[in-house]
C-alpha cells in the first residue's frame, strides 16, 4: 500500500528531531555525548518521588491518582504553580493554568490554536528544534525575531505576505540552543512589537529555574502586567516545564496566560489527550511542595561546575577562529566556527574518529543556515569527562582548519 498518497500533504513539513536521532548514541558507552540537553539522571530526587507515588497509591488517594481527572489539571499542583508564578511576579489564579504533557505539548498547541496554513511565526535564528517541530505542522511561514535591531511592527507585516503574523516565540533565559539571555530591556521591546503587532509572545520559560551567575531578570508576562495590571489583559503566554528541574520523564509542564488563551487550550487538550496522567502530576506536587527550591539549588551547583569546566576547555583547547557564547545558566553552549567548515561534516568524522557526539546548528535554523555552529550540552558529563571530549575536539577542528 503506498502510505504516501493518504498522508495528509502537511506531513512533508515533518521531520525526525535531530537531536532524538543522537540520543540514540547514549547507548553506546564510549561515546562522550555533549548532543542531547538532557539533565543528569543521577541528580534525580528519585527516593522523594519513590515516596510520593507510594502515597498516590494509598487506599485513601488511589481511586484519585489512577481514575480520569480534569482537563485543567490536578489541582494542588496548579496551585502549586500559582504560588511559583506569583513568586515571579505574575500574579494569577487556578483559571490562568493549564497542566500539559511536557511544555512541548503547549508549543504543539499553541501552534494548533494559532496558525493557519501561510501565516507567520517570528522565531529566533537559531532558535529551539522543537518549536519548530511542534509549529511545522500547522504550514507557517517563519521569519526572524530580532528585537535589538530597530526593524519596525510594518517590516514584519509586510514580509508576512497573505498571511499575517500571529505570534512570537522566543526562549529569554538561558536560550536552547545558545544559552543567550534576552536582556530587560529587549523584554520591553518584544512586549512593545507584541502590542504594535497585535499578536502574542510565547514566551518558554524551559530553563528559567538554572541561573548560576547574574541578576535574574523577570519574564516577559510579568513585565507585560505591570504594564497592563492583569493577566487576562496580557498577550503573553508563559510556558513552564519540571523536566529540567525535577523529572522529564514524568512529562509534566504548564502553560499560564490569560483565561481566554487558557480556556482554547482546555478544548484542545480534551480532544488531544483528555488530561495529563494524574499520578504523575500528584507526584510532581509532592516533590515540588516539600523540596523544590532545595533540589534546584542542588543541581546549579553541579550544572555550573560543569558549564564553567566547558568554558574552561574550550578556552585551552579551541584553535583560534572559533568563538562560543558563556552563558549565565541553563545547559548550552554555542559554537560558532569559521564559515567554511560545516559542523554536519565534522560531526560525522567526530563519531568515527573522536567518539564525540554534538548537534550541529543548521538543525536550529528555520532555513537551514548557520552550517558552521554547533551546540554542546554540558549537563550530562562530568568535569573529567568534559575536559577530554572538548580536548578531542578542539583536535579535530583544528585539523579541518589545516586541511
Amino acid at each position: 500500500m503506498d502510505w504516501q498518497q493518504i498522508f495528509a500533504a502537511r506531513n512533508e513539513r515533518m521531520k525526525a528531531s535531530e537531536i532524538r536521532e543522537l540520543l540514540k548514541l547514549l547507548e553506546q558507552p564510549d561515546i562522550i555525548s555533549f548532543a542531547g540537553g538532557i539533565p543528569d539522571p543521577d541528580l534525580f530526587p528519585a527516593k522523594a518521588f519513590q515516596e510520593a507515588f507510594s502515597a498516590a497509591l494509598t487506599p485513601e488517594m488511589q481511586a484519585t491518582a489512577l481514575q480520569y481527572s480534569v482537563s485543567e489539571g490536578y489541582g494542588p499542583l496548579r496551585d502549586w504553580i500559582v504560588g511559583e508564578m506569583g513568586r515571579l511576579g505574575v500574579p494569577c489564579t487556578r483559571d490562568n493554568i493549564l497542566i500539559t504533557s511536557g511544555s512541548q505539548q503547549a508549543l504543539d498547541y499553541l501552534g494548533k490554536l494559532m496558525l493557519s496554513a501561510g501565516d507567520t511565526a517570528l522565531v529566533g535564528w537559531p532558535t529551539y528544534l522543537g518549536a519548530l517541530g511542534a509549529f511545522n505542522a500547522y504550514e507557517p511561514r517563519y521569519d526572524r525575531l530580532d528585537p535589538e535591531t530597530n526593524r519596525s511592527a510594518a517590516d514584519y507585516a509586510e514580509a508576512a505576505g497573505d498571511g499575517r503574523v500571529k505570534f512570537a516565540y522566543m526562549s529569554v533565559d538561558f536560550a536552547n540552543p545558545t544559552g543567550k539571555t534576552l536582556d530587560a530591556a529587549m523584554r520591553e521591546r518584544v512586549i512593545d512589537l507584541a502590542d504594535e503587532l497585535d499578536i502574542a509572545v510565547i514566551e518558554d520559560a524551559a530553563y528559567q529555574s538554572l541561573r548560576y551567575e547574574g541578576e535574574a531578570l523577570s519574564p516577559v508576562l510579568a513585565r507585560e502586567i505591570v504594564r497592563k495590571g492583569d493577566i487576562n489583559a496580557c498577550r503573553t503566554i508563559y510556558c513552564g516545564s519540571f523536566s529540567k528541574t525535577l523529572a522529564p520523564g514524568l512529562r509534566v509542564g504548564w502553560v499560564c496566560g490569560a483565561q481566554e488563551v487558557i480556556s482554547q487550550l482546555v478544548l484542545l487538550k480534551q480532544a488531544a489527550d483528555l488530561h495529563s496522567s494524574t499520578i504523575n502530576q500528584m507526584a510532581i506536587a509532592t516533590v515540588a511542595q516539600a523540596q523544590f527550591d532545595s533540589h534546584v539549588a542542588k543541581i546549579k551547583t553541579a550544572y555550573r561546575a560543569r558549564r564553567d569546566a566547558m568554558l574552561a576547555a574550550l578556552q585551552t583547547h579551541m584553535p583560534d577562529g572559533v568563538s562560543w557564547t558563556r552563558p549565565e545558566g541553563g545547559m548550552f553552549i554555542w559554537l560558532e566556527l569559521p564559515t567554511h567548515l560545516r559542523s554536519a561534516d565534522l560531526l560525522a568524522q567526530s563519531l568515527r574518529s573522536e567518539r564525540v557526539a554534538f548537534v550541529p546548528g543548521h538543525a536550529f535554523f528555520a532555513d537551514g543556515s548557520g552550517t558552521n555552529t554547533m551546540r554542546l550540552s554540558f549537563s550530562r558529563t562530568d568535569e573529567a569527562v568534559i575536559e577530554e571530549g572538548i580536548a578531542r575536539l578542539g583536535r579535530l577542528i583544528a585539523a579541518a582548519l589545516e586541511a
